[in-house]
């Protein structure tokens, strides 16, 4: 019996999964394994689970089998054995304006329960997640928090852009052409030109909005090796990156080096950083106080604000600027911001990455491309500070969020034009009832509310093409997509469905948003809010089972990160 494959001693790698193969008791777990290939060599192995969320409603995902395979084949090279598993995944761009988009950011949630839950149920010793779409790469981050078993993230890379009329293009240039196309301003076969030609292939949404900004996130985590992320999914370079997580993790398992010894407040601060210095997108605030939260790390949405305030905007990425995610990999890629932060001390050096080195390790590494544009000198930035602002005020006692990309005002006031929901403003807004000076509010959108906290790119897109995007503010306790640019403020809380004062505001009320002073109140006396306080009913709930009923009774403030939790035993 002594000489039985299930007899001889496991890998000490094996610090999870000899639980589930080793011994003559686990006999029927092998043989399930062994049906599908398996081999007694292959279960003699540390086994490293390997998480996609491919499918076929975006292009945002779409490389990701084929980068499986690269990821497997590295494990396998560095003495592990993989097993693939995937999650859900809900496109953004795809669903929104629709109800679909209602689904989003609960994704985010039910991605990292179902990572979770395939990593416990099968003891995997280590774990690569390969992401794309927007809650993906908060999701994957979210389960190493819980899992805490050594972990890579690849994101599997950006879009190229596509051209239209001689120019770039991508999928806000279309969202964008709706709202011309509305307003007049272009032909219905121009759409359709503009729809066919501007996203040309695999990869997710090409500026620095959610989905690159959040790559960007996970490396200033230290959570994906330096440089592969910003690697663009079609580039023939790619399918060498994956190999090297499959090979890096394999390293990390043997010396158990695990997220929380990685990421910590160093590494947080860092991540917001980066945001605020590439004009990243607002998504960026509710993901990493949901992945604070799940590492256990205070964080305060306020704490956005300071360290913006002291970051410079150095690199010119849309939608505030000229150039797309894949121009910063061209350019040097992420280690050129690094390097730019850490001359004046605004990153903290000796944070760790997965790939071994410290930040200021991959600073020192920088390889810059002559003459390129695309990340400026901290001595000469584009702005002296960050991408984005936090405000208080009567509206948003608990705070909200503005981005502050480009050359936003940074002060507006005008009278409220109402909506209860995102389609009842779109209405409006294509029948040019919105005028300038307006402040446009959406509520009933936020997290419990929605439920699901849907952006609103479509709306904003649309007054964009209408001429709108620099006479008009807009507010919601919804969110908005990081191709949002224009004096857009977000994440309203406490939000309507809560008794939010949002939800108070009447048709016509004087609205004040002024980011210098970090303020955005409604001017109308006190006294007239407490009636109308007295006599506003929370609105029924949409939905009354399934996975929405479930989100709303265990959702947090956006202000908190939207997280969900448990009840506490007094609420239960």
């Amino acid at each position: 019996m002594a000489d039985l494959p299930y007899g001889r001693s496991s890998d000490p790698a094996k610090r999870h999964s000899a639980a589930l193969t080793d011994g003559p008791d686990r006999a029927a777990a092998r043989g399930m394994l062994k049906a599908i290939g398996f081999t007694d060599e292959d279960l003699a192995r540390p086994i490293i689970g390997v998480a996609t969320s491919w499918i076929e409603t975006m292009p945002c995902n779409y490389n990701q089998r084929e980068l499986a395979e690269h990821v497997k084949a590295g494990i396998r090279a560095g003495g592990g054995t993989p097993m693939e598993f995937g999650t859900i995944a809900i496109s953004d761009g795809v669903s929104m304006g629709t109800q679909g988009m209602k689904a989003s950011l609960v994704s985010r949630e039910v991605i990292a329960d179902s990572i979770e839950l395939v990593v416990r149920g099968h003891l995997f010793d280590g774990l690569v997640c390969i992401v794309g779409c927007d809650k993906t790469n908060p999701a994957a981050a979210m389960a190493a928090a819980r899992l805490d078993i050594p972990t890579v993230i690849l994101y599997n890379g950006t879009i190229m852009p596509g051209t239209v009329n001689g120019k770039d293009a991508d999928i806000v240039t279309i969202f964008e052409a709706v709202g011309a196309y509305r307003a007049g301003k272009m032909t219905a076969e121009e759409l359709y030109s503009v729809e066919s030609a501007a996203c040309p292939g695999p990869g997710a949404c090409g500026g620095q909005y959610t989905a690159n900004t959040m790559s960007m996130v996970l490396e200033f985590l230290g959570l994906s090796p330096a440089g592969l992320n910003g690697i663009p999914a079609v580039d023939p370079a790619k399918p060498a990156a994956a190999h090297r997580c499959g090979e890096l993790i394999m390293d990390l398992v043997r010396r158990d080096v695990r997220p929380s010894s990685i990421v910590d407040k160093r590494s947080i601060e860092n991540a917001i950083a980066a945001v605020a210095a590439t004009g990243g997108s607002t998504n960026g605030v509710l993901h990493l106080l949901a992945i604070a939260s799940e590492f256990g790390i205070p964080l305060e949405i306020d704490e956005f604000d300071v360290i913006a305030e002291r970051t410079p905007l150095i690199a010119d990425l849309q939608p505030g600027g000229r150039f797309r995610a894949s121009e910063l990999h061209a350019a040097g890629g992420v280690s050129l911001v690094m390097r730019e932060l850490l001359k004046r001390g605004l990153l903290h050096g000796d944070a760790p990455t997965v790939d071994g080195r410290t930040i200021a390790q991959i600073a020192a590494d920088a390889v810059e491309t002559p003459s390129q544009q695309v990340v400026r000198s901290i001595e000469h930035p584009i702005k002296s500070t960050g991408g984005l602002a936090i405000l208080h005020g009567s509206l948003a006692p608990d705070g909200c969020v503005v981005k502050l990309a480009g050359h936003e005002r940074r002060q507006h006031r005008g009278p409220a034009r109402v909506f209860d929901s995102e389609e009842a403003c779109f209405e409006a807004v294509k029948a040019q009832r919105i005028k300038a000076g307006d402040v446009v509010v959406v509520r009933y959108e936020g997290p419990a509310g929605g439920p699901g906290m849907r952006e609103m790119l479509g709306v904003t897109a649309a007054l964009v093409g209408e001429g709108l995007g620099e006479v008009v503010a807009l507010l919601t306790d919804g969110r908005f997509s990081g191709g949002t640019h224009g004096l857009m403020v977000g994440h309203v809380a406490p939000e309507a469905a809560l008794g939010g004062p949002i939800a108070l505001v009447h048709e016509g009320d004087p609205i004040s948003v002024d980011v210098d002073a970090r303020r955005l109140d409604l001017e109308v006396d006190p006294a007239e809010l407490d009636r109308r306080r007295a006599t506003w009913k929370r609105p029924p709930p949409l939905y009354r089972t399934g996975v929405f009923a479930k989100y709303v009774a265990l959702v947090s403030s956006a202000s908190e990160g939207a997280v969900t939790r448990p009840p506490a035993p007094s609420e239960r």
